[in-house]
């Protein structure tokens, strides 16, 4: 918990009196993104962090004359309650009671009020019913330049600026060219002739290039901007050495580059000269958008997002072939950590994810993590997005569950995988939530369904065999995942919460499956495999439509320790020993003599 009241006091003086002759504001509001609408930011982009004192991953703050006010979801309302100093309220998103930001102030600001935002930092289509409700309630919202925070940040970190990494198609197995042909074609189709890309990961998918100016998310600041005729990067041209010229000619794609910073009199000139539509995703930035005429807008997801998300061949093996590596480590780590505790070597929640890390930097085409290792021993285990911390790290022993949720960037892909174990005798209550979440698990990972299902009908049959019993948990389910990219990827996911963007599942599409279960300040288990979509052979294919089913490629067995048997049905038994011999047979002949000694123990047949 860090003290917020300077901070407060000091931009609550900046909304009384707005730089640029801009007048007052009777609310800020601060949402958990940069310029790009990244999940994960980089330093310099962390203003809600720096303003409230809660660093989860999502979230947005309003600040009122009075008040200081944080939204944020069932992910992270244990860690926002420890965070937030007196000076805010935890408004705890998606319970029934919790007023919207838009509910709360056309309730509570008087008429005539103005509440200010960067406009960089909000999205088109969350502009627009914020606006509309403001307006409903006589009040006005503004885009506020520049950002108060920054004027507030006295010592905010530098924007990034690191070198790119050029990606072979080796492992791309795509070259820019053909990917932007593509990319024309759905354009043409559309009537556009101009698309924005403003999120950064699809940059770096459709160049073929990677960065590191996000903390495990290989990306890199830029825009582009590309017509039928030309294609537009705009970026810290110092980023463009011989090496990217030269991967460009690689790639048969001619770039024209621009400063980073000229992206909206670039937008504004490409749009005048137009004669076809500007396609733009409503998930770009209002400021960005705003230029726009409405009547040259096309507001829909760009095509890259879906090319991006259906993994090609190359991306596919890729995949499959990062998680075999990827499980060797997580075993080595989880048998090295049975071992240790058993000899009564101290190990901690930092010490245990700094080894795992260790092991997972010694396998092929290693690039680091692809985020912060949840590493929670006992009571942490229950706060779901938990980090350990110096001040929270705690003992890893044989008396308490643990939860280790981790993964890694690879050349070849991205790995995300969660084991809960126990290394002595868990408890009845413990077992019976386990064996729940891995019926649940088992029953998605089985599950068959047509094809361009979206994500959300699948996510009940996850949590019916926990709901059975009065148990939930508050987040997704299922979540893309990028091919050495963002670990969390777009625009399909499986969850209660719906997803406007969602084409429904597709073919080589890769997500997590992942329910749990968490009792606040005990305990807490989540089992988290990454799944491929593949083709159904069930003899029948929805009338036409195509018959889906998913494909585990994470290689770990399972605690069988933790599962009470006997609420398993025949077939749910026989999927995860079928599961474990996969793994057994995969990873047995890459590992060491102890890492096999362990393996072969814990594949036992039940």
């Amino acid at each position: 918990m860090k003290p917020t009241g300077e901070k407060l006091s000091a931009l609550r003086q900046l909304m009384k009196n707005l730089p640029n002759n801009q007048g007052s504001i009777r609310g800020y509001l601060v949402p958990s993104s940069d310029a790009h609408q990244s999940e994960y930011l980089a330093a310099h982009d962390e203003r809600r962090a720096f303003v409230s004192g809660f660093d989860g991953s999502a979230g947005t703050v309003l600040v009122t004359e009075t008040e200081a006010l944080l939204w944020t979801d069932g992910r992270y309302y244990q860690q926002a309650g420890k965070q937030l100093d007196a000076n805010w309220t935890l408004m705890k998103d998606g319970l029934p009671d919790t007023p919207s930001i838009e509910e709360w102030l056309a309730k509570t600001l008087e008429p005539g009020s103005v509440v200010g935002v960067d406009a960089n930092l909000i999205t088109a289509a969350a502009w627009k019913p914020l606006q509309t409700s403001l307006k409903t309630a006589g009040c006005t919202l503004l885009a506020v330049t520049p950002n108060l925070v920054d004027l507030v940040w006295k010592e905010q970190p530098p924007v990034p600026n690191n070198e790119l990494l050029p990606l072979s198609t080796t492992f791309t197995g795509r070259s820019a060219a053909e990917k932007l042909a593509d990319v024309r074609k759905k354009m043409a189709a559309k009537r556009a002739s101009v698309l924005v890309v403003s999120a950064l990961d699809e940059i770096a998918w459709l160049l073929n290039l990677r960065g590191t100016e996000i903390d495990y998310n290989p990306v890199f600041f830029a825009y582009v901007i590309a017509t039928l005729t030309e294609l537009h990067l705009f970026v810290n041209e110092t980023k463009i050495v011989p090496k990217v010229l030269e991967h460009f000619c690689e790639n048969r794609v001619e770039v024209r580059v621009q400063p980073y910073g000229d992206v909206h009199t670039a937008l504004q000139r490409l749009t005048a000269e137009s004669t076809g539509l500007v396609w733009i995703s409503s998930g770009s930035s209002y400021a960005l958008t705003a230029p726009v005429p409405e009547e040259k807008r096309f507001q829909k997801i760009t095509p890259i997002e879906l090319m991006k998300a259906i993994k090609n061949a190359t991306e596919a093996n890729g995949m499959r072939d990062c998680h075999v590596r990827d499980g060797v480590a997580l075993c080595q780590y989880l048998a090295w950590l049975e071992r240790t505790i058993a000899a009564g070597i101290p190990v901690t929640e930092i010490s245990g994810a700094a080894e795992l890390e260790r092991l997972r930097s010694r396998q092929d085409h290693y690039k680091g993590l692809s985020f912060a290792t949840i590493s929670a021993s006992g009571p942490n285990a229950s706060i779901i997005h938990y980090h350990p911390q110096p001040e929270t790290d705690r003992p890893i022993t044989n008396q308490e569950i643990y939860l280790c949720d981790s993964g890694a960037q690879y050349l070849d892909g991205t790995t995300d995988v969660t084991r809960t174990v126990h290394f002595g005798q868990p408890s009845n209550e413990e077992i019976r939530a386990f064996t729940r979440v891995l019926k649940g698990q088992i029953a998605l990972g089985t599950a068959v369904f047509p094809r361009k299902l979206e994500g959300r009908f699948l996510d009940s049959i996850a949590r019916k065999a926990l709901w059975d019993i009065g148990l939930d948990y508050g987040h997704g389910t299922g979540h893309g995942v990028g091919h050495f990219l963002n670990v969390h990827e777009g625009p399909m996911g499986i969850g209660i919460r719906l997803m406007p963007n969602d084409p429904g599942l597709e073919e080589n599409m890769f997500l997590s499956n992942e329910p749990g279960y968490y009792k606040d300040g005990q305990f807490g288990i989540r089992i988290e495999d990454v799944v491929q979509v593949v083709t159904a052979n069930i003899g029948t294919n929805f009338d036409g439509r195509g018959a889906l089913t998913f494909r585990t490629v994470t290689m770990c067995p399972i605690q069988t320790r933790l599962i009470d048997v006997t609420l398993l049905t025949d077939g749910e038994r026989a999927d995860l020993n079928h599961y474990h011999d996969l793994v057994y047979v995969t990873l047995a002949p890459l590992l060491d003599h102890e890492t096999h000694a362990w393996l072969k123990r814990e594949v036992a047949p039940i």
